[in-house]
């Protein structure tokens, strides 16, 4: 077999700079493991979320009681995820990680039992939904915090890009093939395959060795017990790390659109439901089409700047959308979007894994939750007011040039930031 095509520097694969880096995957067993199973398992719950959301309107016949699911979702990941991060900081991250698989999957059972015994109770799948998102909370925080001790830091970024291309493909898939499944077998075979589906995360975090958290910086010796505030505190003194949730901030909450795709899909393209899909559809499969041509991101050591011109290519990409009226290149311009999404994330991601000491990853992991969770959904009513206010046109293109200008200025006035190296990670 000839070998495979080299770069100029005759050390990396090419292909290896074209497509997603699986170095990554090759050298660490454990790692493999977790990324396997984390895949898994992802694709589970997003089939059991469609599966609860169309069991809710079975049921109820009600849209409002179905949004009443993500509200359900959303204030335990809020509330907890820096609570999760906290307890990360303090126990082995192996058994909280273990535990909190277990409980999801516990909560899964507890559909699947509920379903094949004919039990339909909206309060039930309200209670269920509301736990799943406290075992995410707390599961989250310790896996993330993980990945830093299985691999070395040049490998971070290609890491950081394979969990966004589980993440995003799981998005994509995991609804469709439960649409397909509740379809032809019912919820409960959805329930089922989800707790299958957990064996592989559970399989993972068992085989992992114990992962307590270093003693350093920010976790004085003797403490048994890590503070939310002084993670708070922590990320208040380290303006690197701060830059990467502004710029986040930036993105989603003043350039969202995901709101207004019912009434663009009309107002602008004269489409209906099938149209809101693609809308929806495009930003996710320009983000899996960033994480599978990703392996160039390795190369890159201004992950600060590489952060900045990703968001600003969200928010040019965001207006330019709101410019378009004619569909395909609208559904063009938010892949793009997407695609600029996933870069930033795992720059953001690894500057928070490499930069942060080991005995504060789990907080800063927790309130990396809280501002993925939360910011989109405050774009979504800052999005819909303009909208009102003004007309979608103006809020899309507002939003998105404000983005620019937002992050542009964030950059000129930390400076530092677009010098950041990740050769000498500081926080």
């Amino acid at each position: 077999m000839p070998p495979a095509t080299t770069s100029k520097s005759g050390d990396i694969p090419l292909r290896s700079r074209i497509f997603a880096d699986l170095t990554p995957l090759r050298s660490s067993a454990d790692y493999r493991r977790l990324w396997c199973g984390n895949t898994i398992s992802w694709m589970g719950q997003q089939m059991t979320a469609l599966a609860v959301s169309l069991q809710v309107y079975a049921i109820t016949g009600s849209t409002f009681s179905v949004g009443l699911v993500g509200l359900c979702s959303l204030v335990p990941l809020v509330v907890f995820g820096l609570y999760g991060g906290a307890i990360a900081d303090t126990v082995d991250r192996r058994k909280l990680g273990l535990f909190s698989a277990g409980g999801a999957t516990v909560m899964s059972v507890v559909l699947a039992t509920a379903a094949l015994a004919g039990y339909h109770r909206v309060w039930l799948l309200y209670g269920v939904v509301a736990l799943q998102a406290v075992c995410f909370a707390m599961n989250s925080p310790a896996r993330s915090s993980m990945i830093p001790r299985l691999l070395p830091t040049e490998q971070l970024p290609a890491a950081n890009a394979l969990n966004s291309l589980t993440s995003n493909l799981g998005l994509m898939g995991g609804p469709m093939l439960g649409g397909v499944i509740v379809g032809l077998w019912g919820y409960q075979a959805a329930y089922l395959i989800d707790v299958m589906a957990f064996s592989g995360s559970l399989y993972a975090m068992w085989r992992l060795p114990s992962m307590r958290p270093d003693q350093g910086e920010g976790h004085p010796a003797g403490r048994r017990r890590a503070s939310v505030l002084d993670g708070l505190r922590f990320l208040a003194t380290r303006p690197n790390l701060r830059m990467t949730f502004f710029s986040d901030l930036a993105a989603m909450v003043l350039a969202q659109p995901r709101a207004l795709f019912p009434a663009i899909a009309v107002l602008w393209f004269g489409g209906d439901a099938k149209t809101v899909g693609l809308l929806v559809a495009a930003p996710a499969v320009g983000a899996v089409l960033g994480g599978l041509f990703s392996g160039w991101l390795g190369g890159i050591r201004r992950h600060g700047l590489a952060i900045l011109l990703a968001v600003a290519s969200w928010g040019a990409a965001i207006a330019c959308f709101g410019l378009s009226r004619h569909l395909w290149l609208g559904l063009f311009f938010l892949a793009v979007a997407g695609c600029a999404d996933t870069i930033s994330m795992v720059f953001r991601s690894t500057m928070l894994q490499a930069a942060t000491p080991d005995a504060m990853r789990g907080r800063l992991q927790g309130v990396f939750i809280v501002v993925v969770a939360g910011g989109p959904r405050l774009g979504d009513f800052l999005a819909g007011s303009a909208a009102d206010l003004t007309s979608p046109a103006v809020a899309v293109i507002g939003g998105g040039l404000a983005c620019v200008l937002v992050v542009t200025g964030l950059g000129l006035g930390r400076r530092a930031f677009a010098r950041y190296d990740a050769h000498d990670p500081q926080p």
